[in-house]
């Protein structure tokens, strides 16, 4: 049967004239522990975890620095059902051919692949405008949410015009309610190093300029990371091989089927290189597995000088939330098979020729040109000192010499504030060194970035990529990058007593001004389902240098159980600060 919502009537006879009265309407939703539904989940702590847990973990960061923060997905919050039903109903499909629309919704990759569609903003006027710009004027910055409850009523609110703004865990998050509250098990997935390719060839391109600038010039990208979702149900089309887990990915990227929705795409054919299998695998084989070239690039000639490349840099760590408990679960074992070991490299093999690539550039395989010079130093950034925002900056690049004769070396310096996709927004430092190193000698040399250097460029992302562009005299250059992500300061949660349904409880919000100058604008937004109804916003008055803020306010519980309160604080020197505290009622 179709989902949706159903109107019953009975429909009595007495002595030949029959009379219908109508008994009201139902919803017939998805059934995960229904072993003939097509959404069926053997597993009841999974189905507890991926229908009716209503809070989630969300992960962020990069490799080095996993970070993670509490995301309210209240799919069975007041109207959301009514939401999640209408969203069907202004989809592209139905708006050209109702009935064929409404005849497939007992599909749910029928389902998972237009919800994909309507949850940006592209094409059908959908629920999530996004915005990677790092100006987000006319909107709510994308790390400012705390749920998906406050953005899907805002979009039915205004007459179903898209909210402003937001990233990939917002496309992700919303999606997850929605699917949810229809009954298909639904979760987040974080892929770190996560792959954008552009243009289908399993590769990714970077450009540098000769002054270590990452230039913004190419269609692909990498990005700190990426986040989408899995949903579980068969796939009578491909066969039980390919049932459990698929990929659905609501973030607008690349269009499919002219139109940007991506899935689902069966997380098996994804491992096992089956990329010719319905919907969008080569994109998504690619987020997880596309190789890397880094590339020299002169803007005054056009020239292209490729640095080096590299096949184990994609997809690492990829992690989602533990069934009922608040731990990382990495799970990238189920994405392909043990980087750099023989049946990876099979896999990406059968990939590329699936794809018709196999005749074309392998950026593997070393070239003669390759093979002639290797790279005579070795180069990387270290961390030196704690990474948070407020706090300067310290970092080490280390530099070695691999060779028997000594070189002569000049390095160019260049650190950008980006958003999380790497893209670089402002610049915030830049130098130069030149440097001989003996015969196999390591040298280290200290790089500072004072706080009032970068607090201007920061993006609310606190992210900042670092590059050196090392000249090698006689030889090829050398790349070194990192990436880096900055902790904001820590608040911490406080209930004073114990949360009982219709009492109110007391909780306290502490947050310790870390740095040397007043914060301003400061504003606590917070919410919790069952705990407070809507969401409060409280303004804090301005805090001097190591200054203590202490943010009283009451909740009022009306449901027993544990319960989950989110805040999110948020003043002119740091954006978003996030903290999420279980409340048993």
């Amino acid at each position: 049967a179709v989902i949706g919502r159903y109107k019953l009537s009975v429909q009595s006879t007495l002595s030949g004239t029959s009379s219908p009265a109508s008994l009201g309407t139902f919803v017939l939703l998805f059934n995960p522990w229904s072993s003939g539904d097509d959404v069926f989940m053997p597993n009841k702590a999974e189905c507890e975890e991926y229908v009716l847990e209503e809070f989630g973990i969300i992960f962020a960061g990069n490799k080095n620095h996993i970070s993670s923060f509490g995301w309210n997905f209240g799919q069975f919050q007041g109207d959301i059902l009514n939401i999640c039903l209408s969203m069907l109903d202004r989809s592209l499909n139905y708006r050209q051919d109702p009935a064929t629309d409404v005849s497939h919704r007992n599909d749910p990759k029928y389902l998972g692949r237009v919800l994909s569609a309507m949850v940006n903003a592209n094409d059908d006027q959908g629920v999530v405008l996004g915005n990677w710009s790092g100006n987000y004027e006319g909107g709510k910055s994308p790390s400012s949410w705390t749920g998906s409850g406050e953005i899907l009523q805002n979009w039915k609110k205004s007459g179903f015009k898209p909210v402003r703004y937001g990233q990939c865990w917002v496309f992700a998050a919303v999606l997850t309610t929605v699917l949810r509250c229809l009954g298909i098990p639904t979760r987040t997935i974080t892929n770190f190093s996560s792959a954008h390719d552009a243009d289908g060839n399993l590769r990714v391109d970077e450009f540098y300029d000769a002054s270590g600038n990452h230039l913004d010039r190419a269609a692909d990208s990498i990005w700190n990371f990426h986040v989408w979702n899995e949903s579980w149900f068969s796939r009578s089309d491909l066969g039980p091989s390919y049932s459990g887990w698929q990929v659905l990915d609501a973030t607008p990227q690349e269009e499919s089927g002219g139109i940007y929705q991506c899935g689902p795409a069966s997380r098996n054919a994804i491992k096992e290189g089956d990329v010719d299998l319905d919907y969008d695998c080569p994109f998504v084989f690619a987020e997880v597995n596309a190789d890397c070239m880094y590339w020299n690039y002169d803007p005054t000639t056009g020239k292209k000088t490729l640095i080096f490349s590299k096949s184990t840099t994609i997809g690492q760590f990829i992690s989602t939330k533990a069934v009922g408990r608040d731990d990382r679960v990495d799970i990238t074992n189920d994405y392909k098979y043990e980087e750099g070991s023989r049946k990876e490299r099979d896999i990406f093999k059968k990939a590329r020729k699936k794809l018709g690539l196999e005749d074309k550039f392998d950026p593997t395989a070393p070239t003669p040109q390759e093979t002639d010079q290797k790279p005579d130093i070795s180069g990387k950034f270290t961390v030196a000192g704690l990474l948070e925002v407020g706090k300067d900056l310290n970092l080490i690049l280390v530099l070695a010499n691999l060779q028997s004769d000594a070189k002569t070396v000049h390095v160019n310096m260049t650190a950008w504030s980006t958003v999380y996709t790497r893209r670089p927004i402002r610049e915030i430092w830049k130098d130069s060194i030149s440097v001989t190193l003996s015969p196999k000698e390591e040298k280290q040399f200290p790089i500072k970035i004072p706080y009032t250097e970068y607090q201007q460029q920061l993006t609310t992302d606190n992210t900042i990529q670092v590059t050196a562009l090392c000249h090698v005299e006689g030889g090829i250059q050398v790349l070194v990058q990192r990436d880096i992500t900055l902790d904001n300061p820590a608040i911490d949660i406080q209930v004073l007593g114990e949360a009982k349904v219709n009492k109110e409880v007391d909780v306290e919000v502490i947050f310790t001004n870390p740095i040397e100058m007043e914060v301003m604008d400061c504003v606590l937004q917070v919410e919790g389902n069952d705990l407070l109804r809507g969401i409060l916003q409280i303004d804090v008055p301005p805090l001097k240098a190591s200054e203590k803020s202490s943010i009283k306010f009451k909740l009022i519980p009306f449901e027993t159980g544990p319960k989950h309160l989110l805040v999110n604080f948020s003043c002119d020197k740091f954006a978003d600060i996030k903290a999420f505290k279980m409340v048993n009622v």
